[in-house]
């Protein structure tokens, strides 16, 4: 579609939104405003309903507990007014012919403190916020996130019906909803959408951002016309704490140590948080947090798996890699709020999160990939000989430094005046990825031909395989032996994502007699850059061994020694930077190969109609969203000495570099359709139906080729697509919901996803051209043909406090996710393979059990996620899965006073494993295994 055509019916979607509010002219009319909060005056009740029973409307309180009517003919009116775990309150108002009247509203029960807090009180907070959302969504709210031993934002969320994470180093990243790959959702913090720190994917990982500065998080699994449409699996948006939040003001205090098993250490987590009220319009809150974390990994990793000439399976390469790493995060948040008067309300408010990564990872390498087959053994006992091939020890160790950035501004407010609403926001993102200066490894070599080397490798272990040395154990574990092969050295890996944002909202009241018609429309425009710059640099230094270097591992699955220590090697080449020779082939094709620029531009507009009555809201209309992308990349090639280039045979290698640029744009058009329907009071049915679209990621988008061209003149290229289309899906919501009279919920939900388009990663093994580029191999991100994703939800949430002393204290919460995602792709052969999506986990659960009572209050949580794929190989038993996952959390509070509280946490108490393998030969194959044990903490929160 050009561009004029978009502008044309952009202006015709402005156009039909004027025309609407025109022709109706307001009555003289009053207006009902007032906040609803709980009986102490503590906390504005978000999500509370109040319903004027004489017109069938309802409204619905905002975070800071506000409600509005407008056009209320003159008269006296019933408020009645419904939270979860509360009673109903009905409130008597006498409206004028003009003007407004305040109507404030308290709720609470014999037990005020119920919707205050503790367990109880997020419950209801959660449940009320989930019984009035549009759409089906799921809350966290901020005491609710505190309550449980979570580490950060990512392993918050997994508590919510339908998610999971993935997992990095025992610890969560991120967030799969329903089973589906992270890619799949998208992020954003007080409405301003998240960029990517990482270099080639959208997927934001949720580590980076601490927990204690969160308000609420709510995850909304289908889209109505006036939100982003660009996910399929959820919009996760986060909130942090506002000035009017509370009806108090608050300062908190919060410190803690952690101790993991593995690295035997304590280190600390400290956080405050505040809000205040400088005056009644104009409040200012914010917080910051500080966590380092140190911890041990102990890893095993096996690949490719290939079968000999004697039967037996065996892998190529083994690698025992010992971790240690430490991670520092700091997180500081501001807000401030401003009400220039009862019609208005403004924000400004900005968060920013830093994540550093110091890894320390010493590893032993054993390579087989020389042997046509092994020199003995039988069933799992593999025997390799060097009188029969080459055997290749390495032992290298890698130091490497990373941080995350995460920074973003968004100012904007709300304007309500008579029957109009307006809403209006600009904000400012950006993430980074940072790495300069990291020996990324300094890998050490040891070739062993008739030296007299035998090694067994015993398979019998699925998840561990163990080594023996038969033979030559002398020369295999003296470090004089091992000479310095190369440094890698990272000098620059700079990610970056930047976005601008600015939209604007109308929205215009239509009150009727069982209800009330709202026409809305908005524009909004997103400016996004996203860019990669590496360089990277190869050292030699052929006077240097092992010894010189030599420390302590700290690995419990295999024997290691001897191995470098962590900064020895790092600090003698820093400090003789000189004494070592650049290898400029390998440094020139590696800086080069990776360096992308990505912008992409986004214009949307929409136009809906929404319908509210006590019973039924519906609201339906049509977003159109217009991207352009402008791309440029390198494409890359090394050629070895003796290949043929340009007709000429080389007498070195040769990197050449060309650069790339490529331009794209398209338009979509997106209906949706959603129906709230609650027949009777707290039975809510549910139905939505909604198009909606996930574009590529920016990295495989680039027009990255690289091509490596060996003396045999056989080329094999890794390629970015820049013709690569976006997923596109219909997708279909049923649920019904039934909320307790007490303080709890059950819930069923259907989903089905039609998706198009969907993306995987290609081997071609078959040769051909790419973009005017020969291969012999080359690995494509593609579009497959299609894929169906359908599932269901269930789930169920219930506080005891109708049960006798003292199992009134008593909460459960339960939720079960089931999800079948199948698509189809071409194999190697070109024939058509059914595959599971990769990230989809067939099955997911759920369960907490807590107590409650007096100054105690207990909790265990455990969670399930199922196997899936992660990645995709050239043949079905080459593809990677991730084995299932339960993990075991436990924690406990001790309120001592009104202001002090402890805290105790334990997690992965079942000391859960990370376990990924093929499907080789019909047997699980291992390809990497993780230990991590558990981890707990201890500390004080005070409050004032």
């Amino acid at each position: 579609m050009t561009d004029s055509l978009f502008a044309r019916r952009s202006m015709r979607l402005l156009s039909a939104l004027a025309l609407s509010t025109a022709i109706v002219s307001p009555a003289m009319a009053g207006i009902i405003v007032g906040t609803v909060v709980d009986a102490t005056d503590t906390r504005a009740l978000q999500s509370a309903q109040v319903r004027i029973v004489e017109l069938d409307r309802t409204a619905t309180a905002g975070r800071d507990g506000r409600y509005r009517f407008a056009d209320v003919p003159a008269g006296s009116y019933t408020l009645e007014t419904r939270y979860v775990g509360a009673e109903t309150v009905r409130t008597t108002v006498t409206v004028p012919e003009t003007g407004t009247v305040t109507a404030n509203i308290a709720i609470g029960m014999s037990d005020t403190e119920i919707l205050v807090i503790g367990q109880r009180a997020n419950q209801a907070s959660a449940l009320s916020r989930q019984r009035e959302a549009d759409g089906v969504s799921s809350v966290l709210t901020r005491d609710a996130i505190g309550q449980f031993p979570d580490q950060n934002v990512a392993e918050s969320l997994r508590r919510l019906p339908g998610l999971n994470v993935l997992n990095d180093q025992g610890e969560g990243r991120f967030v799969s909803v329903r089973g589906l790959d992270p890619n799949l959702n998208s992020s954003s913090i007080n409405g301003t959408r998240i960029p990517s720190p990482e270099a080639d994917i959208r997927a934001v990982a949720l580590d980076v951002i601490s927990s204690d500065l969160i308000e609420s998080i709510e995850v909304r699994k289908t889209l109505t016309p006036d939100m982003d449409a660009d996910t399929i699996g959820a919009s996760i948006d986060i909130q942090t704490v506002a000035s009017f939040d509370s009806r108090s003001d608050f300062l908190s205090l919060r410190a803690e140590a952690s101790w993991n098993e593995l690295a035997d250490t304590i280190t600390p987590k400290a956080s405050l948080d505040f809000s205040t009220a400088i005056s009644d319009s104009f409040g200012i809150s914010g917080g910051i947090s500080y966590y380092l974390r140190e911890f041990e990994t102990d890893n095993v990793e096996a690949d490719p798996w290939v079968t000999g000439d004697l039967g037996e399976d065996y892998s190529e390469e083994i690698q025992y890699r010992d971790y240690d790493v430490e991670r520092e995060r700091i997180s500081a948040s501001l807000s401030l709020d401003f009400r220039p008067s009862d019609s208005t309300t403004l924000f400004a408010r900005g968060i920013f999160s830093q994540f550093d990564d110091q890894e320390f990872r010493r590893r032993l390498r054993l390579d087989f990939g020389d042997f046509d087959q092994v020199s003995g053994g039988a069933g799992d006992l593999v025997t390799f000989s060097d009188t029969d091939g080459e055997l290749t020890v390495r032992r290298d160790i890698k130091d490497r430094f990373e941080r995350q950035r995460i920074a973003s501004i968004s100012v904007g407010g709300e304007t309500e005046t008579g029957p109009w609403t307006f809403d209006y926001q600009g904000s400012w993102s950006r993430s980074s990825e940072r790495e300069n200066g990291s020996v990324d490894p300094a890998d050490f070599r040891r070739d062993f031909e008739d030296d007299g080397l035998v090694l067994q490798i015993d398979n019998s272990n699925t998840f561990i395989p163990a080594y023996n040395v038969l033979g030559g154990s002398s020369l295999f574990f003296d470090p004089a032996e091992y000479e310095l092969n190369d440094i890698e050295f990272t000098a620059l890996s700079d990610s970056v994502d930047e976005e601008w944002m600015a939209r604007f909202n109308a929205g215009y009241v239509i009150p009727t007699d069982n209800g009330e018609f709202t026409v809305q429309g908005g524009v909004q425009g997103r400016w996004r850059e996203k860019t990669f710059n590496g360089t990277i640099e190869f050292y030699e230094n052929d006077a240097l061994t092992l010894d010189q270097f030599v420390g302590v591992p700290s690995l419990r699955l295999a024997n290691i020694a001897p191995a470098a220590a962590d900064r020895r090697i790092s600090n003698f080449f820093f400090a003789n930077r000189g004494d070592f020779e650049l290898q400029e082939i390998d440094s020139q094709f590696d800086s080069n190969v990776e360096d992308y620029a990505n912008q992409e531009d986004i214009y949307a507009g929409y136009l809906l109609g929404r319908w509210d009555s006590d019973t039924l809201r519906v609201i339906g209309g049509v977003r159109v969203e217009h991207t352009e992308n402008q791309i440029n990349a390198n494409t890359t090639e090394l050629i070895e000495e003796g290949a043929t280039f340009n007709g000429m045979v080389l007498d070195d290698d040769i990197v050449v570099v060309t650069p790339n640029s490529f331009s794209r744009s398209y338009t979509d058009w997106l209906p949706s359709l959603n129906i709230r329907w609650e027949p009777i009071d707290n039975l809510v049915f549910r139905a939505a139906g909604y198009r909606s679209l996930v574009r590529p990621n920016l990295g495989d988008l680039a027009p990255i080729f690289a091509v490596e061209q060996n003396d045999d003149n056989e080329r094999e290229g890794e390629f970015g697509n820049p013709d690569l289309l976006p997923y596109e899906a219909w997708n279909f919501d049923a649920s019904v919901e039934y909320y307790f009279s007490s303080n709890g919920a059950i819930s069923a939900n259907i989903f089905y996803k039609d998706v198009e388009n969907f993306i995987v990663d290609f081997f071609d093994s078959d040769g051909g051209t790419f973009n005017g580029i020969a291969f012999d191999e080359a690995v494509i991100p593609i579009n497959g043909e299609s894929a169906e994703i359908f599932g269901f939800e269930f789930s169920f949430a219930q506080a005891f406090t109708f049960l006798p002393a003292p199992f009134d204290g008593l909460l459960f919460n339960f939720n079960y996710t089931y999800t079948d995602a199948e698509g189809t792709v071409l194999d190697e052969d070109n024939n058509p393979r059914v595959i599971p999506l990769p990230a989809a986990s067939e099955n997911t659960f759920n369960a907490v059990l807590g107590y409650e009572s007096g100054p105690f209050s207990i909790r265990l949580a455990g969670t399930y996620r199922d196997l899936y794929l992660d990645e995709l190989g050239a043949t079905a038993d080459a593809d990677r899965y991730v084995q299932d996952h339960f993990q075991l959390d436990a924690s406990a509070r001790f309120t001592a006073t009104e202001n002090l509280q402890f805290f105790w946490e334990w997690i992965n108490i079942t000391d859960e494993p990370y376990f990924a393998y093929q499907n080789f030969n019909g047997q699980r194959r291992l390809l990497q295994y993780e230990e991590y044990n558990w981890t707990m903490k201890f500390g004080a929160r005070l409050r004032f």
